[in-house]
């Protein structure tokens, strides 16, 4: 694997960043140029240069970033909690971004037998065998419901070894589409999941990258915040502005401002994008003209 860089062009401070590889790096991507940071990745190289010159990257996969991270090979990190948890890692866990390759929210790993089983409960599964990616992380959900059972480690292709190879499994889950599509049956939720950006504890420690990361994790966290939001700007005759907002349901109290024309106000708003389609309609018949809907990069509050 290539080294972060150390240092930044000008001689001064690096921060080293340790992005996640395989499905996440996508919609991680995505994440951080919403947030302001632009990283061009070769189609052969782990190495992302950013357009920030304070900021080192590298591509690795989730499941190793929390061990590079506890050892100082990075600063900062993007993994899931499961990671942190299975790997046994030591490291600060300085912001939850709840983002996932195909949904903003978290995933689950969960115990799972082929429909036909006759496994109903965690209970039933004393003495059988369970395979799964995250071992540490199945025993001590098995410890904590004293249940005794055989849990081995897969290389892959978990869903295909129940029940010829082994009793049930421990797979991690966005919807639950894929599991039902190959006929299982979930018993139980081990652990739910999402993704955290975790420090290594002698960064935190440095004055110099603990600001550069708050900073990116502020960001971070409004472009988070962001998604799935508009924002909306308005007139409104200043004696139909009660009628226009009681249609308006705002994140925070909107924004009033006078005209020119004393006889109307400017409104302006943030809301949900798919309440768009009704609301405008609405305000048009509650009095408001000139409605512009803005797409949102950032929401800090």
């Amino acid at each position: 694997m290539t080294k972060p860089k150390t240092a930044a062009p000008g001689g001064g401070q690096i921060l080293r960043l340790g992005l996640p590889k395989g499905s996440l790096q996508e919609s991680t991507l995505a994440l951080f140029r919403k947030a302001g940071f632009s990283f061009a990745v070769g189609s052969r190289s782990y190495s992302a240069s950013c357009d920030d010159d304070e900021i080192s990257g590298l591509l690795i996969r989730a499941q190793e970033m929390s061990r590079y991270v506890e050892e100082g090979i990075f600063d900062l990190g993007l993994t899931g909690l499961d990671w942190i948890q299975e790997n046994r890692s030591k490291v600060v866990e300085v912001e939850d971004l709840i983002y996932a390759k195909q949904s903003m929210r978290p995933v689950r790993w969960v115990l799972a037998v082929p429909e036909s089983s006759p496994f109903r409960s965690v209970k039933d599964l004393r003495g059988k065998r369970i395979a799964t990616e995250v071992v540490n992380i199945t025993r001590d959900y098995l410890a904590a419901n004293k249940v005794k059972a055989e849990v081995e480690f897969s290389w892959g292709a978990t869903e295909a070894k129940a029940p010829d190879l082994v009793d049930a499994i421990v797979e991690v889950t966005e919807t639950g589409s894929s599991l039902r599509a190959n006929k299982y049956r979930i018993i139980d939720t081990v652990l739910e999941s999402w993704t955290k950006l975790i420090a290594n504890p002698r960064a935190w420690r440095d004055p110099w990258k603990r600001s550069k990361i708050e900073s990116i994790a502020m960001l971070l966290k409004a472009a988070i915040t962001a998604e799935g939001k508009v924002g909306l700007k308005m007139n409104a005759p200043r004696k139909r502005l009660d009628a226009v907002l009681k249609v308006l349901p705002a994140l925070t109290s909107p924004t009033v401002s006078n005209l020119t024309d004393e006889r109307f106000v400017a409104l302006e708003t943030i809301i949900e994008e798919k309440l768009v389609k009704r609301l405008i309609p609405d305000l048009i018949r509650a009095g408001a003209t000139g409605i512009i809907e803005y797409p949102l990069n950032k929401v800090i509050y």
